[in-house]
């Protein structure tokens, strides 16, 4: 392998200037670029700058990523909205469906359907159908309203029956005794001892 000369290296990498371009004009040129290049870094600068701003004016604001993303859709919808593009298919959607109403082949169909609808509901069929469900719904009414009465004359007759007043006077008694027999223990706790005795004679000698 043949060293080759820095100088040499760096000639050839670099982009050789028009020919009709003179020293003067490639120097010119060069210098604005430089200058052009100076200003991309320092608007770069300003950007990442005001965009951290932003984003601590959000955090004290509370916003969060997904407000942002919110903003951005409507915003968005509403651009497609005001778009020309998307007024002119509203537009033509409207056109088209005011032809096919107004058209003869849909208001054919749509007075059929009226016919149908009208010969439907007028038939033998349709109101033996309605007749049938009402009475359907009427008997079950009455049903669960006997199912009531029922429940409430049994527990009538239940209260009212020997058996059930037994058992409640059974119940009576028990409670007398258990509440008697609380009193009783209760007056001999708080009774003083030897209450009903006589007191004893001092026969101490003088």
């Amino acid at each position: 392998m043949t060293d080759v000369p820095v100088d040499n290296a760096a000639a050839s990498a670099r982009t050789s200037a028009p020919e009709s371009l003179t020293l003067a004009e490639e120097e010119e040129l060069r210098s604005e670029l430089a200058k052009v290049e100076e200003e991309i870094g320092t608007l770069r600068q300003v950007l990442a700058a005001k965009e951290r701003h932003c984003g601590e004016l959000k955090r004290k604001l509370g916003l969060t990523p997904l407000d942002g993303l919110k903003q951005n859709l409507s915003k968005s919808w509403h651009d497609v909205q005001v778009s020309n593009a998307y007024v002119k298919t509203s537009e033509k959607l409207g056109e088209w469906n005011e032809k096919v109403t107004q058209s003869d082949l849909y208001l054919s169909a749509s007075n059929t359907l009226e016919d149908w609808n009208e010969k439907l509901t007028q038939s033998e069929a349709y109101k033996k159908t309605q007749e049938t469900l009402s009475q359907a719904g009427q008997k079950t009414s009455a049903a669960l309203s006997n199912v009531g009465s029922v429940i409430s004359r049994k527990l009538g007759d239940m209260r009212n029956s020997a058996t059930f007043k037994s058992f409640e006077d059974r119940v009576g008694t028990i409670k007398s005794r258990v509440v008697g027999s609380r009193e009783n223990s209760t007056d001999g706790l708080h009774s003083p001892p030897g209450a009903g005795d006589k007191p004893p004679q001092d026969n101490a000698p003088f």
